[in-house]
């Protein structure tokens, strides 16, 4: 019996997560833009849940490093 790697299987969900969050988030851009999903190219779409993908792991970068300075106690500097 081969034991996974606990990190990369972690990695994998939360990559899996993200991906099914930017394709709702890129839904609703769709919708708002008054578009239809069937109006757009493979690519075109890929492009709009990549740019959602981005967004996500930016804000997640932001709050880490927010929790990170509020754990310092540079709270008040940042």
């Amino acid at each position: 019996m081969k034991l996974k790697n606990p990190v990369s299987q972690f990695k994998q969900n939360l990559d899996s997560k993200i991906r099914e969050s930017a394709i709702n988030a890129a839904r609703s851009r769709i919708i708002l833009a008054g578009l239809k999903a069937e109006s757009l190219s493979p690519e075109e779409l890929e492009i709009i849940v990549k740019e959602e993908e981005d967004k996500i792991k930016s804000k997640i970068k932001e709050k880490g490093l927010f929790a990170m300075a509020a754990a310092l106690g540079l709270g008040w500097w940042i």
